[in-house]
């Protein structure tokens, strides 16, 4: 089996790859998207494995990013969609964990 084919339905539709930055460094993930999903596409063994409930209901993946106002707001990955350009300024220890560490 192709690992490509593991991929497939696991991320919604998306045409294009979108840049943003991620504590400080630059990565593509899949546009329309929920950020957890676009992690999960950075690291797929870590994220697929790690301790998240993927529907809200833990905070296992919370992150603060730059809102379009610039105000620096917090949000769980699993719920919110990505956007070009986005600014993600910390994330929670867990995302740390599997996407920096």
């Amino acid at each position: 089996m192709n690992c490509a084919d593991l991929r497939v339905g696991l991320f919604e539709n998306f045409e294009e790859l979108v840049e943003i930055n991620l504590c400080k460094n630059r990565t593509m993930v899949p546009g329309k998207n929920k950020l957890l999903r676009c992690f999960q596409f950075i690291k797929m063994d870590a994220v697929s494995i790690g301790d998240y409930c993927w529907n809200g209901e833990c905070t296992n993946c919370q992150i603060w990013y730059e809102a379009e106002d610039g105000e620096i707001k917090s949000a769980l990955a699993c719920r919110l969609y990505v956007r070009p350009g986005m600014v993600i300024t910390e994330v929670s220890t867990n995302l740390k964990t599997d996407l920096i560490d």
